[in-house]
């Protein structure tokens, strides 16, 4: 056979797939277009995906030639049911998006899973009426209309194409030459991120699979039935640590509690590195409250203690949990501070202004707060709870004010919104003091919009200040003790870096890990608490030089509080004489944090 006729006839067969299939590739393309557009986020930094049209045109074709391969008579049904199945995933998808502000996500799914039914005819009877017509979703029942239209139409003229000979062979063959090099680019501009999702649906712990979606060069889930299967995995994930988390609850053991500090109060912070603190040596005034109490002498300010990790999802499990890095097992595989605190007899609050389910939520809050939201696990560790986030963490101390605690031990914890990004969120209009005015005189190397969002960072750490100064207020006269620690770093255009945020997937060096590991830490005794206490506060001025990881917090709060556990190590608790100051210090599991030297540039700068 001639090169030129085998050349025709494979053309041809790459044409077949459309040719069996035409209507229903056109359909679903429009439809992968128009969840994209109506998806889309209203700001100008937001762009599409942008090898959104290659890679549907890979992936329709593809779904094609998968259906050419079913025989004619079967293959209509089945194409009629998948084009139902993925036209009723979009419509969620856009509805959700439509109604919410979020597409399909892992607490979505999560909360579908724990609706009964008299909540879903309050759902729909509330949601579901003319928005779906006239809303974002109105374009996706205006495809399905012509779809079938045209598919009725294709019926009915049908039988006349073989009389008319349409398309014809040589056709076909040119129809197939022009898909082929269309195709070809698809496969190339779609490899990356092809791998990419194969690489986050296969991973084993929903920590991972955040950590790859938050890289910067992540997975786009672009399409629906991805951010589907993406949301049933990770709940499939986290349902397996949540198993092994209840089936520990019945042996966490409590042998006795002292209650030796009768008020406890724990304090997370979030996206705080030491370098934006005027307490470590920061040139502005952001911490101006926090240095008043320390001249007071009863907080004292911690100097080397870094976060594990510097996503809070990662930093959240190994803070809760008795586990360390560098144990045996898994966190999942420990008990919960809270559930131990609580066994003993603390009332526990937990206020936080990040995890709470709801529908809105990003995968790191889901990753974060999946062991805390579950109803079971949060009846064991908690007395009270706040019922929703606020704007402000402001508001968190008025949930606190409205909660009448029996009298007894208390445990609380507070959990802040801090600087997460984005930081111009984080602080109400009449309580901004930095411009980028402000660095006139230290900043030349930043744009006007770097130094506004270096303002704003700023302005969040100020407004923190104040937060954490009213918390600490509202223990006065009682005997407390009040520990703060962020979750872990932030950079905002420290050095010459030109950065803001984290960099998730750089390889850690010096300058890394002192950006967004290093961490302010604090001890805020009241002054009932140093009379009543006097050698514990002397413990702890006495440890204030020591290194620390705060994966290990849980012992010094067990510790604080006298509970007899066996799920207790005094290596851990930088409080103990037997404090192991010497402990491999892993950060990400992988490099050890006290190896790490700066570079020599970074040297000559400090001195």
């Amino acid at each position: 056979m001639k090169i030129p006729t085998l050349l025709s006839r494979f053309a041809a067969l790459v044409w077949r797939p459309l040719k069996d299939n035409l209507l229903f590739f056109a359909a679903m393309y429009l439809l992968g277009c128009i969840v994209a557009w109506t998806t889309k986020l209203p700001y100008k930094h937001i762009t599409l995906y942008e090898n959104l049209y290659w890679e549907l045109l890979l992936d329709n074709y593809l779904l094609c030639l998968l259906l050419t391969l079913i025989p004619a008579k079967v293959r209509r049904w089945v194409r009629a049911a998948l084009a139902l199945l993925l036209y009723l995933i979009a419509l969620v998808d856009v509805y959700c998006f439509q109604q919410f502000g979020s597409t399909l996500n892992p607490t979505m799914l999560l909360l579908l899973g724990e609706t009964n039914t008299r909540e879903a005819g309050e759902f729909l009877h509330t949601y579901f009426n003319l928005t779906l017509l006239t809303g974002k979703t109105g374009w996706i029942f205006l495809l399905i209309l012509f779809h079938i239209s045209a598919a009725l139409t294709a019926k009915h003229i049908q039988p006349q194409l073989p009389r008319l000979n349409i398309p014809s062979r040589r056709l076909q063959s040119l129809l197939g030459a022009i898909l082929l090099p269309f195709l070809i680019l698809s496969c190339v501009n779609s490899a990356f991120n092809k791998q990419a999702v194969l690489h986050i649906m296969t991973r084993q712990n929903v920590g991972d699979m955040e950590r790859l979606l938050t890289g910067k060069h992540h997975a786009e889930l672009y399409k629906p039935i991805d951010r589907l299967l993406f949301s049933i995995q990770a709940n499939r994930l986290a349902a397996k640590q949540l198993d092994r988390l209840i089936e520990n609850l019945d042996s966490a053991q409590v042998d006795s509690c002292s209650y030796r500090v009768p008020s406890i109060v724990l304090i997370i912070g979030e996206s705080y590195g030491k370098t934006h603190s005027q307490q470590y040596g920061y040139p502005l005034p952001t911490t101006p409250r926090q240095i008043a109490r320390e001249k007071t002498g009863r907080l004292i300010p911690y100097t080397d203690v870094i976060a594990h990790w510097n996503l809070t999802s990662f930093v959240f499990k190994e803070i809760f949990s008795l586990h360390t890095v560098g144990q045996q097992g898994e966190w999942c595989d420990y008990p919960l501070f809270t559930q131990l605190f609580k066994k003993a007899g603390y009332q526990v609050t937990f206020l936080t202004n990040q995890f709470l389910p709801k529908a809105k939520e990003a995968v790191y809050d889901f990753s974060g707060g999946f062991f805390l939201n579950n109803p079971k696990l949060s009846q064991a560790q908690f007395t009270y709870r706040n019922q929703k986030t606020h704007r402000y963490d402001k508001g968190l101390l008025d949930d606190y004010d409205a909660i009448a605690p029996d009298s007894g031990p208390r445990l609380t914890i507070f959990h802040l919104m801090g600087q997460h990004v984005n930081y111009s969120q984080r602080t109400p209009y009449n309580r901004r003091k930095f411009t980028r005015q402000s660095y006139k005189n230290i900043r030349h190397d930043l744009t006007d919009g770097q130094l506004d969002i270096l303002a704003h960072y700023d302005n969040a750490t100020l407004y923190n200040d104040s937060i954490v100064d009213l918390i600490c207020s509202r223990f006065e006269g009682q005997d407390a003790v009040v520990i703060y620690m962020p979750d872990h770093g932030e950079e905002c255009y420290e050095g010459n870096r030109k950065f803001f945020c984290r960099n998730h997937q750089a390889v850690i060096d010096y300058e890394l890990a002192h950006y967004e590991f290093d961490i302010p830490f604090w001890f805020y005794c009241t002054e009932k608490f140093t009379q009543n206490h006097p050698e514990l506060f002397q413990q702890i001025k006495d440890a204030r030089n020591k290194p620390f990881m705060t994966d290990a917090i849980s012992h010094t709060l067990i510790y604080l509080a006298g509970i007899s556990t066996p799920a207790y190590h005094e290596q851990f608790n930088i409080l103990s004489p037997s404090y192991n100051q010497h402990r491999q210090r892993l950060i990400k599991n992988t490099v050890d944090y006290d190896t790490l030297t700066p570079p020599q540039n970074l040297k000559k700068t400090k001195k």
